[in-house]
């Protein structure tokens, strides 16, 4: 039997109905945010898979598992009054015209590098004068992202305003000597009794910290 899109956000509602399921009622955003993270990693490792075998049947499948999140945090703001799947998205549609000017206006771009300087220029004036206003460059990472992931945000971010200053020339790595080395680096802070993750985070706060600091500086 062919089931729409449409289908889905009626089951969704159907097990949020008084007689529909006991355990989708108990659910929250809080609750729910745990199983959205785990569907994420899972997409992303049925994209490399995908990549690597041309095998997509699992990729489909983790893409609707993704899917289904969204759908029940929409179902959870429809019942608040908050917002709908309807609204969710015209916003986003209507976020990416407005962020492609290039595509949808009339503005000319010569590069994917004055894409993005467009698109971060569009995303802070979308932003300004709200609680997520981001008058800093090194804005917009968010907190709970794995510390590896959020330190090489964080660098490029620095890098792309002009804060960071690492003397990274003077570094000769191979990929593969690199790769060694965080693993063992990794491995001896668990010897030590350490979390290297912790530790990562913390040095990442650090250096945010300073480069925020340099961009204040600059600015004034």
């Amino acid at each position: 039997m062919s089931k729409s899109f449409d289908d889905l956000v009626a089951v969704m509602a159907r097990l949020r109905a008084p007689g529909g399921c006991p355990w989708d009622h108990e659910q929250t955003y809080a609750s729910l945010s745990q199983y959205l993270l785990e569907e994420a990693y899972e997409t992303f490792d049925a994209i490399h898979e995908a990549d690597e075998t041309g095998d997509t049947a699992n990729l489909r499948e983790e893409l609707g598992d993704l899917l289904l999140q969204v759908v029940f945090h929409c179902q959870l703001g429809k019942e608040r009054g908050a917002f709908d799947f309807n609204q969710v998205v015209r916003h986003i549609t209507e976020k990416l015209i407005r962020r492609h000017p290039h595509v949808f206006g009339n503005v000319k771009v010569k590069d994917v590098d004055q894409v993005w300087a467009n698109w971060e220029k569009i995303k802070r004036a979308e932003k300004h004068g709200t609680r997520h206003a981001r008058p800093s460059a090194l804005d917009g990472i968010p907190k709970h992202l794995p510390a590896l992931l959020r330190a090489e945000k964080l660098v490029k971010k620095a890098k792309r305003a002009k804060l960071d200053g690492m003397e990274t020339r003077k570094i000769k790595l191979s990929k593969a000597l690199l790769a060694q080395q965080l693993f063992e680096l990794t491995a001896y802070a668990q010897a030590k009794g350490w979390s290297a993750e912790d530790l990562l985070s913390a040095e990442t706060r650090k250096r945010e910290r300073q480069w925020r600091k340099q961009e204040r500086r600059s600015i004034g």
